[in-house]
């Protein structure tokens, strides 16, 4: 019976095990296999090459300052979004006037959420030709126009947002003018998302916090940071991968998909570059495999640094 039972279940799961083999696991395994050729990619010949594409990659200037600005967005986004998303779900949940009714969040906080999620049913598209109309350098973008007409910007020298290479903190400025388009897109999701978390901590805990003489500043830190570790570290993971990507963002909104000058280059338009414009789908592959590699030990150490014991309320 049980021998039987086993045969049916197999049955069923050898169908799905199939295509997840052959259409996820196969093309990671070409990949690694590519990666030590010189391959073309449009011919069945692939000239074994060993570990040149790999020596390469040590010694490709525009790769190690994609990297380099990848690791920039892989601290500044998580950082920049989960802090403003904290502070925002904070303010929106328990950041109201205590009153009869107990804790609250400000008055409209309902249709704050809906404000701060509207991004979300936002296509890409539209975002990029929205901040496109505001970083417009010809003096008719929004931005400029408003800083020419205060008198704060020089008509005849305009800034230049996402063309302007030059650096700032010692990262270029388009990087900078590319997070804020970023972090306004994905901060409403993250804010609705430790909404949620928030709403399951019991509010006799703050009421009894501000009893006691507890300050807002030190509820969120002594109660709700605490108790919300769980959902930021997940959310820290999850736009960990959106800083490594980055692609979109960078192809759709500089100059040369990636300058000027190489300026805003990230590891996935420095690997589409290769691969499809250069025809080097070898050393594209290489470059995979190092990325891939690189995302598992980010992912290790991060999963790792935020393990602990849960908190039961």
């Amino acid at each position: 019976m049980r021998h039987g039972r086993g045969r049916f279940v197999a049955g069923f799961l050898a169908a799905p095990l199939a295509v997840y083999l052959i259409f996820m696991i196969w093309p990671y395994v070409q990949t690694l296999m590519y990666s030590f050729t010189s391959w073309g990619g449009f011919s069945n010949e692939a000239p074994f090459a060993g570990l040149d594409n790999y020596r390469q990659l040590l010694s490709d200037d525009t790769f190690q300052a994609a990297l380099l600005h990848n690791v920039f967005f892989l601290v500044a986004l998580p950082l920049v979004t989960i802090l403003l998303a904290l502070f925002f779900a904070f303010l929106l949940n328990v950041g109201g006037r205590g009153n009869r009714a107990g804790v609250r969040g400000v008055f409209g906080s309902s249709v704050y959420k809906v404000i701060f999620f509207f991004p979300q049913v936002l296509s890409v598209a539209i975002i990029v030709i929205l901040w496109d109309a505001l970083y417009r350098t010809d003096g008719q973008g929004l931005i400029n126009f408003l800083l020419i007409k205060l008198h704060l910007v020089d008509p005849n020298h305009p800034l230049q947002f996402v063309n302007d290479p030059t650096p700032f903190l010692g990262v270029p400025k388009v990087l900078w003018w590319i997070l804020i388009v970023v972090v306004w897109a994905n901060v409403g999701f993250y804010l609705v998302l430790f909404s949620a978390a928030m709403q399951s901590i019991s509010k006799d805990i703050y009421e009894a916090a501000m009893l006691d003489g507890a300050t807002r500043v030190h509820t969120f830190f002594r109660i709700t940071l605490p108790l919300l570790r769980d959902s930021v570290s997940v959310a820290w993971v999850y736009i960990g991968f959106v800083a490594l990507d980055m692609f979109v963002w960078i192809f759709a909104l500089t100059p040369q998909q990636g300058g000027p000058n190489h300026a805003s280059e990230v590891f996935a338009t420095v690997l589409w570059r290769e691969a499809f414009t250069r025809g080097q789908f070898g050393y594209a592959c290489a470059m995979g495999v190092a990325m891939a590699i690189f995302t598992l030990i980010l992912g290790a150490i991060q999963l790792t640094a935020t393990r602990r014991e849960r908190i039961e309320l």
